[in-house]
Order: structure tokens, then sequence, then C-alpha cells
């Protein structure tokens, strides 16, 4: 029962074994096990044979004897067998080894009329993964009898038929092939007929009745005879049947049909069972001679599968479904024979009648499937044909578009159809069209049929990019790195593809420097390429331009401004008093002032902008920290009391100015004061004292104390003295007018306003130098001072204008000498309208 080609099983579990004995390379052993697997596993079959009809579960073969394995290197291998084809025919048991069938084979019907029968299967191991081929052939057993279609075969034979005649009989079938198939036909002896054998081009044996002797139907009206088939088993199997011949009377009369054609007109929806056309024949004889039968003859499958005919009364009915688009027209013979064998023939012509039953048929020759959007009217996108099998009215058709589209049908020839556009088309607002068109009979009852089609519009370049903006403001702050970026300018393009591809530019202007900014050509972002200055460039502007990938391409303008925003870089600086202290003692405050007095006024600028330029001004260190203020926005310095005597004579302030910049920055101003008396003591130069030094303690500080005390003793003496001297001595020498010192009007590092500008004259021979406000430009003194006083010098300055009225020289030059101070954009500034030498201050 086994077959097996090559030892590749054998030879595979031998290397396995060799390998493991050994404990070699394992690589090297793993490779070879490889290569005999990838070679065997395509080179062995197992072949068997298996007698069919077998019991279930009976006995193929022993797989593990056949491979040389065992049963558990098969049980951990995972073996498994799988049939060809849908049914799996066989099973494996992995413990045994044993491969049997899972039922009783047939093989009649697992090969029917075929000499061999063979089935596949294939045994999968899946660790390592290994195929192997099988072949199950099943062999033949003799199991079926010769049969005969009928088990009687009727010969109706006439007496006067001739020696020699020879009349075909039923073949036998026998399901088995080969030697235990159909062999022999033998006949029952008798002493008119014989068998002659004959074997056909299909190899299959027929039998033929011989009459050897005239039959007599006076002697012997009936013959009966037995027919045997035998076939070639072992032991064989034969099968019979009975022929009885039919012994008839002499005919002298045919049928005789009515008409020798029919002509029948049916429609193609005609039921099954009507009636189509009853034919017949008679027959003047008598008896069995007159009685006629009718049956079909050299008439095509197809007819006789749509029409069935009665053998009897002659009545022809539908069987099956007629189509006029298949056949149009059905011939048939039918032949009327009598009892005595004589027979006639007629023709019978079935014309099927044409029935609305076939929706038109769209055929598509031609699309184009993309068409662009600046084709001209009339061209054309597809070219499709109608087809109604149906005919006349039923066949013709006609065909629409469905919905309002650019788009037109136009006929051609021979039912074809060219579909055109028939407007503009435009991408943008419809990127494709999805086109129905629908075709329709002319039958009573309307058939139709729909086909859709889709059609792109290619994209043309005709329309420019759009930018979303006209103007695009960015802002910037300044100081800012390299390369910053600081937005982005975007633009649309309705086209798509390449003519949609968009890249920016800037516009070059002819004439101006290359600007600080660049565009990223591919998305639009804008770069600044270099530090800005807000108090050189606040703002600039620039062309952007947007150009799309058309040819000829596309473009658009926009405007890009970039805002420089202001950064607290520029600290602040003071305009008066000057930096370079020049009028660290020029403001001179008189020992009655009272509280709110101005006394000087503190100017500073800041380059930068917004809150990085709001100044404010505020007291850092002074002298006497309780005499004086600061506002706190305008920078004026007031008297924070009424001044008094105890203050010292020179007082130093020192101004804070500071922006509200993020970190602020900041300035200071030094403002010299001198306490006086009157404006007589204005030559004693302010000069700025070098802060003293603190005490090592209460002892350093009394030694101090008293050295001081005695120094200024001594030195207020010595001051006296000469002071007494000196004046006594110019008032001997002095001419009718005294000489006025300059550093009161022409200093300038006055800072009042015009509101405080005040003429001073001295009384000559007087001892002591004392104010006296003759003619104010605006009201001489502020809301706060005293009215007596200043009243009674003001009227007592001005009668010894007017008592001096006579001598112009005089008034003159106080008036020459007395203008008023200007506030200017560098700080305040003395204008004077005479001549006169500087200020002994400066």
């Amino acid at each position: 029962m086994l077959g097996r080609t090559g030892d590749g099983g054998w030879l595979f579990w031998r290397v396995v074994a060799c390998g493991r004995r050994s404990g070699g390379s394992k690589r090297q052993v793993s490779l070879f096990i490889l290569c005999v697997f990838v070679c065997q596993s395509a080179a062995e079959t197992l072949r068997y044979s298996l007698a069919e009809e077998m019991e279930r579960d009976s006995f193929v073969a022993n797989i593990t004897k056949d491979l040389g394995v065992s049963p558990s290197q098969l049980a951990a291998r995972k073996a498994r067998v799988v049939s060809e084809g849908k049914e799996q025919l066989f099973r494996l048991n992995q413990n045994t080894g044993v491969l049997t069938v899972k039922e009783s084979l047939d093989r009649e019907e697992i090969c029917p009329q075929s000499d061999t029968c063979t089935l596949f299967f294939k045994i999968f191991f899946e660790n390592p993964l290994q195929l192997i081929r099988g072949e199950v052939e099943i062999r033949d057993v003799n199991d079926n009898s010769p049969a005969f279609p009928e088990k009687e075969m009727v010969l109706e034979i006439l007496e006067t038929t001739p020696p020699g005649s020879r009349f075909p009989l039923e073949s036998a079938q026998d399901k088995d092939v080969g030697s235990n198939g159909l062999q022999n036909y033998s006949l029952g002896s008798n002493p008119h007929f014989s068998l002659a054998l004959g074997t056909g081009k299909d190899g299959v044996k027929h039998a033929e009745l011989v009459l050897e002797r005239q039959l007599d139907r006076e002697e012997k009206r009936e013959l009966n005879l037995v027919l045997t088939a035998t076939d070639g088993g072992s032991p064989p199997r034969s099968g019979t049947a009975q022929i009885r011949i039919v012994v008839l009377d002499a005919n002298d009369n045919i049928p005789v049909f009515s008409r020798e054609v029919y002509e029948v007109r049916l429609a193609e929806n005609s039921p099954p069972g009507l009636l189509a056309v009853r034919v017949t024949a008679a027959d003047p004889d008598e008896g069995s001679y007159g009685k006629v039968r009718y049956a079909f003859t050299q008439t095509s499958e197809r007819a006789r599968q749509l029409f069935e005919l009665n053998p009897a009364t002659g009545e022809i009915q539908v069987a099956g479904s007629l189509d006029f688009e298949e056949v149009e027209n059905h011939e048939m013979m039918v032949r009327a024979t009598d009892g005595g064998g004589l027979s006639a023939h007629c023709k019978v012509q079935v014309e099927v009648l044409d029935v609305n039953d076939n929706a038109p048929e769209i055929a598509l020759t031609s699309l184009t499937a993309s068409i662009p959007e600046d084709a001209p009217p009339r061209t054309v996108v597809a070219l499709f044909s109608v087809r109604d099998r149906d005919s006349g009215d039923n066949g013709r058709t006609e065909c629409a578009i469905d919905g309002d589209l650019p788009f037109s049908l136009t006929p051609t020839f021979d039912n074809y159809y060219e579909l055109r556009t028939n407007a503009a088309l435009d991408r943008e607002r419809t990127a494709e069209y999805n086109i129905t068109f629908t075709a329709m009979d002319w039958g009573k009852a309307r058939l139709s049929s729909r086909e859709s089609i889709f059609v792109q519009i290619s994209d043309v370049n005709d329309n420019p990019p759009e930018f979303t903006q006209e103007v695009y403001t960015m802002l910037v702050t300044e100081n800012n790195s390299p390369m910053l970026r600081i937005g982005s300018v975007n633009a649309t393009d309705a086209d798509a593809g390449k003519n949609a591809r968009i890249s920016y530019a800037l516009v070059q202007q002819e004439g101006k420097e290359q600007p600080d900014v660049s565009v990223n050509s591919e998305n639009g972002d804008v770069y600044i390429l270099r530090p800005l200055d807000y108090e050189e460039v606040r703002a600039f502007e620039v062309a952007v331009r947007a150009a799309d990938g058309g040819s000829p391409p596309l473009s658009a303008q926009a405007v890009l401004r970039v805002v420089v925003r202001d950064e607290n870089d520029n600290a602040p600086v003071v305009l008066h008093p000057p930096p370079d202290g020049s009028a660290a003692a020029g403001e001179l405050v008189p020992r009655w002032a009272p509280a709110g007095y101005l006394v000087a006024k503190v100017v500073a600028v800041d380059a930068d902008a917004g809150q990085n330029a709001w100044l404010s001004y505020e007291l850092a260190k002074a002298t006497e920290p309780a005499l004086f203020r600061v506002g706190l926005h305008s920078g004026e310095v007031r008297t924070a009391r009424a001044v008094a005597e105890r203050d010292a004579a020179r007082q130093r302030l020192v101004v804070l100015v500071r922006d509200r910049g993020q970190p602020p920055r900041s300035a200071t101003a030094t403002l010299g004061i001198a306490l006086v008396h009157g404006f007589s003591d204005a030559h004693l130069r302010v000069s700025e004292e070098a802060p003293a030094p603190e005490p090592d303690g209460a002892l350093t500080l009394y030694l101090i104390a008293s050295l001081a005390c005695v120094s200024a003793l001594f030195l207020a003496t010595a001051v006296t003295v000469v002071v007494v001297k000196v004046r006594r001595a110019r008032r001997s020498e002095a001419e009718t007018l005294p000489t006025f010192p300059k550093a009161a009007t022409e200093s300038d590092a006055g800072s009042l306003s015009r509101s405080y500008v005040y003429d001073v004259c001295f009384a000559a021979g007087t001892i002591n130098s004392e104010f006296r406000f003759l003619r104010p430009l605006f009201p001489c003194f502020p809301a706060g001072l005293p009215p007596g006083p200043g009243e009674q010098r003001s009227s007592v300055c001005s009668q010894e204008a007017a008592n001096l009225g006579e001598e112009g020289d005089w008034a003159a030059q106080v008036r020459d000498l007395t203008g008023p101070r200007r506030w200017g954009e560098r700080g305040w500034r003395s204008a004077r309208r005479g001549g006169g030498s500087d200020h002994p201050w400066q």
C-alpha cells in the first residue's frame, strides 16, 4: 500500500540525531538541516493505494514508519494532515502515526467516468517547518453491475422486414472502469435474431439485433428475448433486459398531415403551458395501422426545451421562456407514425413576437477624465453608445442629461452620442461634475437606464494670489536679535497644484536702500535682519509680492508696515542744571523765603517714548533734607518749610530723575543753593563742601564741633573787620552810581520762571545791601511771600527810582542789568538786554 520517493525524511532525522550527538557547530548543523529540508520538502512524495468502499477509519498507512520518525517526534512537531479540496478525507493520529480514512470512499462518486482516481494530501510539520506531499490511489472494486436504462425494450418489426435488417438496442451502463466495466453482451437463443457487437469512438460497446430469418406474424405475433450485459470483474457481474419484439401486420397506408407547414406567432412573454398549435395526421388504416403517434424529429435541443409535444394528441405547448432577442424563429419537424410503422412529417414554424422587456444598454466608448477649465465650448468629453435589444419602437431610444449642467449630448451615428461642453467652465466654482445621463426607449411601457461619469476640471492659472490683508502691521521691539521672526504674510490662490503654489518676495524699489526685513519665499514668514533703534527709525514700510507658480505667473502686492516699539535703553538726560557742575552754586534763596518758595527747576529729557520717557523726580540727598522738596512730575524744587536762621548758608541738593521703564533708568542732578539775607552776599561763592567723615565716637564729634566754632568765630571776626574797612574805603571813593554785582542777574545758573524775575537796586551810601523790587515783568512775589516787608521795599525802591529819575543814566543802567531770564531747550539761560561782564560766580 505504500510507495515513497526519496529518503528525505530518514536523512532529515539522521542529520538531527547526528548533530545532537556530535555537539558540533550548531550553526553548521542548522544550515545543513535547512538545506535538506528545502530540498526534501519539494522532492519527497508518499504514495499509497486504497480500495474503495473501505469502512470508516480504515487503515491507510503508518506515517512514522515511512518517514522514519518516532510517534513522540510526530506529536512534538505538531504534525497534521490536510487534504486538497473542501472536504478533509483523512485523519492522522499523532500518537501512533497511523493515517486513516474519515469516511467510506466511493470511487464512482469521487472520480466519475475517470480511469484513475488519486487523492492528494499534505503532511505539515511545524517545528521545524516541513511539508511532505502524499497521494492515495483509490482502487476500483467491482461493486456495480451493468444496468440497462429500461428493463424492457419493445421493438415493432413488420413481418415484411427483409433478413439482414439491423435494429439498434439500448446500451447498458456500468459505473466501474477498466476490467470491472462493461465487457460483453449476450442474447438468448432464438431462431430469428442474432447479436452484433460494436465499439463506438468513445470506447463504449453497443449491440444490434440482426434479423436472420424473416418473421411471420401468423406464425408468432411476439418474440421475447433476453439481452445480458457482462463486466470483466472477478467474479463478473451482469445485468439483463427483456426485448419484446412485436411483429406488425403489413401496412399499406401512411399518415397524412392536414398541412405541410404550421405557422405560429407567439409573444416572447407567453407563459409556460400555453397551447401553441395542434398538428393532426390521418391514417385510413384500421386498428393499429390507423393509430397515429407524434414525435419531434430533426429538431434542435433548444426547441425541445421550449416546446412540449403531446404524442397522442399532437398538441404543442410552451414549456420554457421564449426570448425574442435570443431566437426570433423556431422550426420543428413533427413525425406522425401509425401502428404499422409508417410515418409522415410536417414542419412547425414559430415566430416570436417582440415585447418591450429590455432596457436600453449604455456602453461607454471613450472618456476624457479631465478637461482644462479654459476648454472652449463644444469640447468633446465622452463618447458612448446606446443599444436596445428590442425591435421597432421598443428598440428606439433617446438620451438626455439629468440636471442643469454645462454639458450637452449630440447624436452622431449608429446610436452613438457625444458629450460636449456647452458653456465656459470654472474649476474654482466647480472642480468636478457627476454627469448622469438617462437612455429611454419608445415602447408603450417605457424602460430606461442610467449611467454616471465623473469629469474632473483641471486647473488653469487664471486667478492671481490674494493677500488676506492689504496692509500688514507688525511690531518689533528695538534692540532685537538678528533674524528675528516678527510675523508672516499670507496669500491665497483659488487655483490648484503648481498654479496655487505661492512664493513671497520683497519688492525692490529703485533709489532706496535694502530694507531691514526679509520674507521667507515659501511660507511668508517675516524676519528682521539686524537690530533696530527706535530713536533712529520708528516705522517703515515695504511692499511684498506674492507670485504663483503658473506659466506665466500671476502676482499681487501688499504693504508690510513694521512699527518699532520703544525699549527703555536710554537713561534720562539732565538739561538743567548742566551736568558739568557750572551751576553748582547758582541758586539764591532769601532767608525770609516761606514754605513753598520756588527755588529752582530740574529739567530732564528721555530719548525713549511712552512710559519709558515718563520722568519722576525725587530728592535723593540734601544738606537739610527737611528744608526742600521736589515735585514728583514737575521737577520744581521748593522749600518744604520756611527758611530758618539756623539753616546752613550753603545747601547742596542731589535730585534723582527716574523713568518708568522696566527696568527703570535714572540720572542725578546736583543743585547748589545759597541762603542769603540780601543779594549783596551773592558774591560769596557757594562751593561744594566735602562730606565730613563720620566721627569715631562722641569725643571726636565734640572736638570737631569746638574747633569749628572757634574757627568760625575767628573767621567771622576777620571777615567783618575786612568788610567794614573795604566799605568805608569804597564809600569815600564811590562814584554817583554803585557797581552792581553781575552774579544775580546774568548767571545762567538761575532757574526761576519769568514770573519771578526781579530788579535789584542799591542805595548809595548804605552799608548793607538790600533788595528793592523796582518793576517786575510779572508779579514780583509768589502768593506765599510776606506782604509787609515786600510792599515797603517795593514802594521805597520805586520812590528812590523816581527820585533818581533826574539821573536817567542810573535807571537805564539798572534796567539794562535786570533783564528777564528765559527757559530754553537746553536749560535755563540768562538773557541780557545790555552789556556787562560775566557774573563773578561763574
